[in-house]
């Protein structure tokens, strides 16, 4: 799910989209969004990634809220001989969008939410294994989810600010669906954007 702010006449409103499952989905339906907001004159100001994702633990437990200071494709790259090189590292691409810090900043005091980098991954971690691996390369790593790398990579080339606010629904490691918390995460995230609101609509451009 994204959200979009667009200015109005009688002030900025908000859209709410679902834009797919994955980085792939998720960019082309928050890029196609934006391009017709802008061909029928009411262009967006400000792209929210929003959702539940799982939390590494004990950092981001079950039913908690993380809004990403960094957002960051944990498995766009290459597997080397000495182990898993990013994009930035064969030379090219980006992996990591920086969210405005003001924003982040006020989403998170707005409803008590941890703040750190949000993983976006293809595939969802299901091992003790690949939960550590992951961790250990991005020690900042609250969360993880499928979509924020590519709602943000939509939202920079249109020169839009991107954040990314994630509920957290399970633990990141052995896939266990006993322990999924969907229907917590998904209260969470909805009581969460009633004290969103006014922040997201004082955000501007200047921002970025």
């Amino acid at each position: 799910m994204a959200g979009a702010l667009t200015g109005a006449a009688t002030g900025p409103s908000i859209d709410v989209l679902a834009v797919g499952v994955g980085p792939a989905a998720a960019a082309a339906g928050t890029a196609t969004a934006l391009a017709r907001g802008a061909a029928e004159g009411r262009p967006y100001t400000l792209v929210v990634s929003a959702g539940i994702g799982g939390g590494f633990q004990p950092d981001a437990p079950v039913g908690s809220l993380v809004v990403a200071d960094e957002i960051t494709a944990a498995d766009l790259g290459a597997e080397t001989p000495e182990g898993f090189t990013p994009v930035t590292g064969l030379g090219f691409g980006a992996v990591t969008h920086r969210p405005p810090p003001s924003p982040v900043r006020e989403l998170a005091d707005a409803c008590g939410a941890a703040t750190g980098a949000v993983l976006t991954v293809s595939t969802v971690t299901g091992s003790a294994e690949r939960a550590a691996a992951l961790r250990l390369r991005h020690p900042r790593a609250l969360a993880e989810a499928m979509e924020g790398f590519g709602v943000a990579e939509a939202a920079v080339l249109h020169g839009l600010p991107v954040l990314e606010v994630r509920a957290v629904s399970n633990p990141v490691g052995p896939r266990d669906r006993a322990a999924w918390r969907i229907g917590d995460a998904l209260s969470a995230l909805s009581d969460a954007f009633g004290k969103f609101a006014p922040v997201l609509r004082s955000c501007t451009t200047h921002d970025r």
